[in-house]
């Protein structure tokens, strides 16, 4: 009865190794058998680079801009910011722009943790009121109503991502009002013009100041090029290396009593987690 047993195993093995083409004179170039052979004998190194340039695919995927021509103006707003020179890349090569993107569809974006109730006051309009109440008590009776006072909150109902939708879009038109030409095809000069107008808050914006917008770009360009790779940006980690600042360590104990200027090669914290 187990020579039976036996029998009927090895022919059915047999039946499916001859299914399979895994028998002699089989096809192999095309069959399972080159499949199971290419995946049980890839080399690591093959395995590796697969991972990492999946990765790098979904790091450089937008998931907040949905029009691309606002993410070309925001790429190249903070080139301008954080060109690429001598001393290292600038801030498309540091994957600034995906940095923001991702910054802006998330709770920081939607100020999904911060207060958003009225009144909404700008700083400039703020001056403007304390003014007026200045000329005002000189002249007489001061029958105006106060603004409040000026906060570090930026004071509009805006959230972020609105501002920067509207602050890019606002860009691309002042370049076709004062160059005739998108943003992303002026010179340098000009770029860098547009971009002052806004940091000399000259330009006219919906609901919130220019110079707020230009505050947040300018803040998220720094944050970009040096925040942690886990983010976005800083890719490589090449913000760090141009400062010779060598990331999140556990600790300096070998490294403290050292006298000497110390050049380490900078870990992220995905080097933490394997």
């Amino acid at each position: 009865m187990a020579d039976d047993n036996k029998e009927k195993d090895i022919l059915s093995r047999r039946k499916f190794l001859k299914n399979t083409g895994m028998v002699a004179g089989g096809v192999v170039g095309g069959s399972i058998l080159g499949g199971l052979v290419t995946n049980q004998f890839a080399t690591k190194t093959q395995t590796e680079t697969k991972k990492t340039d999946d990765l790098a695919i979904l790091q450089n995927a937008r998931v907040f801009f949905s029009r691309k021509e606002d993410f070309d103006v925001l790429s190249v707003a903070t080139e301008r910011i954080l060109p690429e020179d001598d001393n290292g890349p600038g801030a498309i090569e540091l994957g600034v722009p995906y940095f923001i993107d991702k910054q802006l569809a998330g709770s920081w974006g939607t100020n999904a943790k911060e207060y958003m109730r009225d009144p909404f006051w700008q700083n400039q309009q703020t001056q403007d009121y304390q003014q007026k109440d200045s000329r005002q008590d000189k002249s007489g009776p001061n029958t105006s109503t106060k603004a409040p006072t000026p906060t570090p909150r930026y004071q509009s109902r805006l959230n972020r991502g609105d501002i920067f939708i509207q602050g890019l879009r606002k860009m691309e038109q002042v370049s076709q009002e004062k160059f005739k030409d998108k943003f992303i095809n002026l010179e340098e000069e000009q770029q860098i013009e547009i971009l002052q107008a806004f940091e000399n808050d000259e330009v006219d914006m919906t609901g919130v100041a220019a110079l707020t917008f230009f505050n947040f770009l300018l803040q998220m360009t720094i944050e970009g090029a040096y925040a942690d790779p886990a983010y976005g940006g800083n890719v490589d980690m090449m913000g760090w290396k141009m400062k010779e600042y060598p990331g999140p360590r556990m600790a300096y104990i070998n490294e403290i009593e050292d006298e000497n200027f110390i050049v380490m090669e900078p870990v992220s914290l995905k080097d933490y987690q394997g």
